[in-house]
């Protein structure tokens, strides 16, 4: 059987660490961390998402401030309220909960961020800092994947690391976080050609594809690491990844489920980004 890479736990264990960190920047320094969340119409699975980093916050002792804004909501109305939260010394991280209405340039609400405020780690400055191995903010996902991966004892440094997707969110800095840890990186993506053949290289696989269940064991080398990004409800309203766990978990030395894998650690890994930026602030 493989190791299963246990998301929930490794989430929890950061969780609880972070919980003793607030609580000694509280007693020691007097610094108290606050997330402003930022909503725009009411989307079903964006108000889970929100109503999970509030409970979260109130967890580990991060204040959180909600702002629930209505469909209609114009950019200008969306880019003062966040030029505000930029000018409020007590707020350390704003995040703007993707995806906005159709009347809203994503891209320039994600610039319109302060990036000593950028919890996310989408700002270009902070993807640029990235790049170029300086401090900022990474992706929660993407240093999600490297704390599963580094806390179940997994080697990173010298193995043949595929990834597939390149999305600016999970594919771009997965790449970069993977190299920043020594590993070769291949990205893979739709029009790569005879995909299986480059998937099958890799010692440690990272799929993100955003079809449920594509990748199956003719993907996988034997022994391999596979961690799955995606997250669908099937045709039974049972949810399932971008792997056929069923099918990929007999040819692999580790895998993470869906759910409980790479989904937990993606709001941990937001809430030390607050704690960060709560740091740097002070």
């Amino acid at each position: 059987m493989p190791q299963n890479i246990d998301g929930k736990a490794i989430s929890a264990q950061i969780k609880e660490e972070l919980k003793e960190k607030v609580a000694d920047l509280k007693i020691s320094r007097g610094i108290s961390i606050c997330l402003a969340v930022i909503q725009v119409g009411s989307d079903p699975a964006s108000s889970v998402y929100v109503g999970n980093k509030k409970k979260a916050c109130a967890y580990i002792g991060i204040d959180s401030r909600s702002y629930e804004l209505p469909e209609e909501t114009t950019q200008e109305e969306l880019l003062q309220l966040i030029d505000k939260l930029n000018n409020e010394e007590e707020v350390n991280g704003i995040l703007v909960q993707l995806p906005l209405p159709a009347q809203i340039d994503e891209d320039v609400v994600i610039r319109a961020i302060d990036p000593r405020k950028d919890v996310d780690g989408f700002h270009p400055q902070s993807v640029g800092a990235l790049c170029i191995g300086q401090p900022g903010f990474v992706s929660c996902t993407p240093a999600g994947i490297i704390q599963l991966l580094k806390r179940s004892g997994i080697e990173i440094a010298g193995r043949e690391c595929v990834i597939i997707g390149r999305s600016n969110i999970v594919g771009k800095p997965m790449a970069l976080l993977i190299l920043r840890e020594n590993a070769t990186v291949t990205i893979a993506h739709s029009r790569t050609e005879n995909l299986r053949e480059v998937t099958r290289r890799a010692d440690i696989l990272i799929v993100a594809t955003g079809k449920p269940k594509m990748i199956t064991r003719e993907y996988v080398k034997e022994g391999a690491v596979v961690i799955d990004v995606g997250i669908h409800r099937n045709e039974a309203g049972k949810l399932c990844g971008d792997v056929d766990y069923e099918d990929v978990a007999p040819v692999c030395s580790a895998i993470t489920p869906v759910p409980g894998g790479v989904g937990p650690m993606t709001i941990a890994m937001l809430m030390n980004n607050c704690v960060e930026a709560g740091i740097a602030g002070r």
